[in-house]
């Protein structure tokens, strides 16, 4: 059997590895103290299940901002950063809002991460509270989608989608005849 995804699969299955060792610890901090506390709290109790699951991380890592060449002490802080890899920014609020996902998505850019995981411990059950996000994380080439037609499910290439949907989109547009051959 040949493993055709490399070093970049060996990535993949780290980082799922390490996201689901944090949400783990995660999971143990929420069971123990459930939702109504200061984020505070919850960060000083992930801090001491990662040390005891020997998971190295930095807490309240400075986030530096160059604009054009000017450094800019914005005062932006990393929660956490974890293995050095995988950005965790904690919230306790009542509901994840888009701007919560747009704070850990500029995070991700800025320090060139590749994965973040934005926990909310202000809720019942804490799955609901956990959004796991990706920058720029490289899909290998074979990497296919699954697509719903007239013939059933079948698997083709993000491009051949794309392809596909925009012959679909020019058919409505020019609303003309079309040999029925040609869409399969």
């Amino acid at each position: 059997m040949v493993n055709r995804r490399g070093a970049e699969g060996a990535e993949k299955m780290v980082m799922d590895g390490l996201t689901e060792k944090i949400i783990g610890a995660a999971i143990d901090v929420h069971k123990v103290l459930g939702p109504g506390l200061l984020e505070s709290a919850y960060e000083l109790c992930l801090a001491h299940e990662f040390s005891l699951a020997n998971i190295s991380f930095e807490r309240q890592v400075p986030l530096p901002l160059t604009y054009k060449s000017l450094a800019l002490d914005c005062g932006y802080r990393l929660d956490f950063l974890v293995e050095k890899m995988v950005v965790v920014e904690l919230k306790a609020v009542e509901g994840l809002q888009p701007i919560h996902e747009a704070q850990l998505l500029t995070y991700l850019k800025l320090g060139g991460w590749p994965i973040g995981l934005l926990i909310n411990f202000n809720v019942p059950v804490l799955k609901k509270g956990i959004k796991r996000m990706v920058h720029n994380l490289k899909k290998p080439p074979w990497r296919t989608r699954s697509v719903y037609g007239e013939q059933g499910w079948r698997h083709c290439s993000a491009e051949a989608l794309r392809t596909r949907r925009k012959r679909d989109q020019d058919i409505i547009l020019n609303k003309s005849s079309v040999n029925p051959a040609s869409l399969r």
